[in-house]
């Protein structure tokens, strides 16, 4: 073991797929408290689901952690909208507080009850986060301020529960931090050193090590509007 301090999973949440606009666009962003364990397997934990599979889910995002710790800082943003009474505003399957992006690590491995978990990826925000809280550029927010939370891929499958203890096990890139990866997608953006390093940074999924391989080629960002706004008329907000 490498990391003494125990985190607990307070709350662990699945979702079925409903409808999350006027279009009836299923999603499965409304995830609830599961009762008991629940078996995670290499895509994700039984009974969750994903409505788009092309852009959610699969090996790299089956299990997604949102810190609870952000919760206190939204409310005093957003005021204290009912979304964020409970876990789950986010669409996360983990709700855990005592752990945040500038903690966690690309390739950090958890111990979680039965299963072992690999960090993957930071969380790309999308239009439906707009939807669900009702406010017109919610996705841009949690874009642009960091606290987006981060994906889990499955080393070992297993048993989890409410409750479990949550023990980091081993680092492979302590230095590239979700908060930092963040940092040079969203704010110096063509850094081309910080560019060249994730591009070679083979623990990331090629989605994101093409991101960088692609602004070091054409000296450009690509563009993040249909991902935010889904072109979708504004909501209320």
């Amino acid at each position: 073991m490498i990391d003494r301090q125990t985190i607990v999973l307070d709350t662990l949440l699945v979702g079925v797929l409903s409808p999350i606009d006027d279009r009836g666009t299923l999603s499965g962003i409304d995830k609830q408290p599961a009762i008991g364990p629940v078996h995670l397997g290499a895509t994700g934990f039984s009974g969750d689901h994903q409505g788009d599979l092309k852009r959610h889910g699969g090996i790299d995002k089956a299990v997604h952690h949102y810190p609870r710790d952000h919760y206190r800082v939204w409310t005093g943003e957003i005021g204290p909208v009912a979304r964020l009474k409970q876990p789950g505003a986010f669409g996360e399957n983990l709700s855990v507080v005592g752990l945040i992006e500038s903690d966690v690590a690309v390739g950090d491995r958890f111990r979680l009850g039965g299963a072992l978990l690999e960090v993957s990826q930071g969380r790309q925000p999308c239009w439906k986060l707009n939807r669900r809280f009702e406010i017109a550029d919610m996705a841009r927010r949690v874009q642009q301020s960091g606290r987006t939370g981060w994906y889990y891929r499955v080393i070992e499958e297993g048993m989890i529960s409410a409750g479990d203890r949550m023990q980091r096990v081993e680092r492979r890139h302590p230095e590239w931090t979700i908060a930092r990866l963040w940092h040079y997608l969203y704010v110096d953006t063509l850094n081309r050193d910080a560019l060249a390093e994730i591009a070679s940074l083979a623990i990331l999924p090629s989605s994101w090590r093409d991101y960088a391989t692609k602004r070091l080629q054409t000296h450009s960002v690509e563009d993040w509007s249909r991902r935010l706004d889904g072109g979708t008329k504004p909501v209320n907000g």
